[in-house]
């Protein structure tokens, strides 16, 4: 009897915990930041400028009664499975590289997943702050990290945004024409899957010698339109672009949306634990992934 209501005592202690800023013993006695000052760290990585002008990017999502920030969670999309895990983990500070809160909300109920999202937000305690379009077109930042994949090359932003250099997709021209082929192998490896899908330019095939990719992280549709070169890499582009793309003379690979992303995350976390001076917590969710699966 004493050994059920110790249990069931602790499960109420687990459930309540975060909203009374009861911190479990598995922070590596991380001494916390301000809010404020782990924002000004991911302004000074990739500042708001960078954004483009439709995005919804920064703090989404502020707590009445602030609290220091001594874990982290980095998601590339923030799912209601990864809001359970930043419950289950005491996370203060929940940095999703697409912005859960894009259109408005009218109301805040239990409704819709992206309204339950902003709810739990509230209730535990925990912000929210999105980077998005700004992280694409920062030096060093997704794009970057998407490029690692090729062989020794040179870069430039596809398009320039406000900051001279800076800007959304690369264009890379390689030092040594690459078989597809390897590219592909080499991507897959980089990326951490085992298929991807491809559109091989009329009279192009795996063995055919890349001198140049244009490559955007997510949906490169819109941005790689027109842009000449040997081979177009991205996460996801309407029916209608591939086939313009292959006629006119771009083989096309396509990853999904956020498997072009969510590796840059591996790449972040150590970096962003330096900029803190190792004062909170970083973690990558275990929740997130991308919601289409190969059968």
């Amino acid at each position: 009897m004493i050994l059920h209501h110790l249990r069931k005592g602790y499960i109420v202690f687990r459930r309540y915990r975060s909203r009374f800023n009861i911190k479990m013993t598995d922070n590596h006695n991380q001494s916390g930041l301000p809010l404020q000052s782990v924002i000004k760290c991911l302004k000074e990585f990739a500042p708001l400028s960078l954004s483009e002008t439709w995005d919804n990017t920064g703090v989404l999502i502020e707590p009445y009664t602030p609290r220091l920030i001594t874990k982290i969670l980095l998601t590339n999309d923030l799912t209601e499975n990864v809001m359970e895990e930043a419950v289950e983990k005491n996370t203060e500070l929940i940095i999703s590289y697409h912005p859960p809160i894009f259109s408005a909300l009218k109301s805040i109920t239990q409704k819709t997943w992206k309204q339950r999202i902003v709810s739990r937000c509230l209730e535990e305690r925990i912000a929210l702050y999105s980077p998005h379009t700004s992280w694409d077109s920062v030096m060093g930042g997704v794009n970057d990290w998407l490029a690692e994949c090729l062989p020794e090359h040179s870069k430039q932003p596809i398009s320039e945004g406000r900051i001279p250099g800076l800007g959304p997709g690369r264009i890379c021209d390689l030092v040594k024409p690459t078989p597809l082929e390897i590219i592909i192998q080499s991507l897959k490896l980089h990326i951490g899957i085992d298929r991807v899908q491809l559109a091989l330019a009329k009279g192009a095939s795996l063995a055919t010698e890349i001198k140049s990719v244009a490559l955007c992280a997510g949906s490169g549709s819109s941005l790689l339109r027109s842009i000449r070169a040997d081979l177009y890499l991205t996460g996801e582009m309407s029916h209608h672009d591939v086939l313009d793309a292959i006629h006119n003379g771009a083989s096309v690979i396509l990853t999904n949306h956020s498997n072009s992303e969510r590796g840059f995350l591996s790449k972040f976390a150590p970096k962003l634990e330096e900029m803190l001076n190792k004062q909170v917590q970083i973690m990558i969710s275990t929740n997130d992934c991308d919601p289409l699966k190969p059968i």
